[in-house]
């Protein structure tokens, strides 16, 4: 791959995703779908995938699963030249399954090569040299639960943040079932200095104890941009200088929900290194996740350029008019209504 310089940087793990070809018992499934998953790596495919300039850093286990999630990365044109080979620890791989409509993941990361990540490995050349050029770095709460060096490595990540001059961006991701008996208070000192927080209704109640937008810019501070996206699927921004911009979700055929939040964190992310006003950052992240969510992977390609461009400038009322499925894009701002 022609090398670039980045101008975002995602830290995180990166899974191999086994997905069952049934819907039979886990027991009984013979087959399975390989694919790759973790949420700052479908991030970076998804930054990508929209024209900008994307780096993943992390760590991988020097095997046929690491082999493949590098090579799915860079058919992606995601830059991988900071990840580091684990000669000892295996690359984490997570199956996917899903039973009466009802879809369940089964991890195993224990010990993975990506858990071993340090502050040191920030110092690593090939690491800092990518986070000394880019403009935004994009991490998430799984990241602060896979171990406790891990939570070194973002807490000096924050530290260095104004030092390099990032931006920093935190998805909550919350995952009640890592932080079993762990301390959140990693977590929430990472939300706290971040520049940028995604966060869902659903996973704020069960994090903060509350999906109050308000309550929970309390609770986080005033430094972030806090985006919340509510159960009614209108996504909220509300910017430090206190101005607030809200845009609904589009109307959607969903096939499989799961890579979505990290689809609308990839748009967002890329309208905002675009200079975007606030509504087109907002409808970028909901394009890119509708992409997500009718398919059956965790990532997506987002509708084309010229398509996502009418759509991000169309009417409130073309907006609200616009449906998304597998089979495509209905829409009144569209030539014909429909590609």
């Amino acid at each position: 791959m022609v090398d670039l310089v980045p101008r975002a940087v995602c830290i995180g793990e990166a899974m191999i995703m086994l997905a069952a070809d049934t819907g039979a018992p886990l027991e009984d499934v013979e087959t399975f779908r390989r694919s790759v998953g973790g949420a700052e790596c479908n991030v970076a495919g998804g930054l990508s995938a929209l024209g900008i300039p994307t780096s993943w850093v992390s760590r991988l286990g020097a095997d046929g699963f690491g082999r493949h999630v590098l090579r799915d990365l860079e058919s992606r044109g995601v830059e991988v030249g900071g990840v580091e080979d684990d000669p000892t620890r295996p690359t984490g791989l997570y199956v996917k399954h899903t039973i009466a409509g009802r879809t369940r993941m089964h991890y195993y990361r224990s010990g993975s090569a990506a858990a071993a990540m340090d502050a040191a490995f920030l110092d690593r050349p090939a690491v800092r040299n990518r986070l000394v050029g880019a403009e935004l770095v994009h991490t998430t709460g799984i990241t602060a639960a896979i171990s406790t060096t891990a939570v070194d490595l973002l807490d000096r990540l924050a530290a260095l943040r104004d030092t390099l001059g990032l931006t920093l961006s935190v998805d909550l991701n919350w995952r009640p079932a890592l932080w079993r008996d762990l301390d959140p208070a990693p977590l929430w000192r990472l939300l706290r200095a971040a520049d940028v927080v995604l966060i869902g209704a659903d996973e704020a109640m069960l994090f903060a104890g509350t999906s109050d937008p308000a309550k929970l810019r309390e609770l986080l501070g005033p430094r972030a941009t806090l985006v919340v996206k509510s159960d009614a699927h209108v996504a909220l921004a509300m910017e430090p200088d206190g101005r607030q911009t809200e845009v609904p979700a589009l109307s959607v055929e969903v096939v499989e929900p799961v890579g979505a939040g990290d689809a609308f964190a990839a748009g967002y992310l890329a309208a905002t290194l675009q200079g975007l006003p606030m509504v087109q950052r907002l409808r970028l992240g909901h394009l890119s996740a509708a992409a997500v969510l009718v398919v059956p992977d965790d990532h997506a390609t987002p509708p084309e350029a010229a398509v996502r461009q009418i759509l991000l400038d169309c009417s409130e009322d073309d907006w609200a008019g616009t449906r998304v499925g597998p089979t495509g894009i209905e829409s009144p701002a569209l030539v014909g209504g429909a590609v």
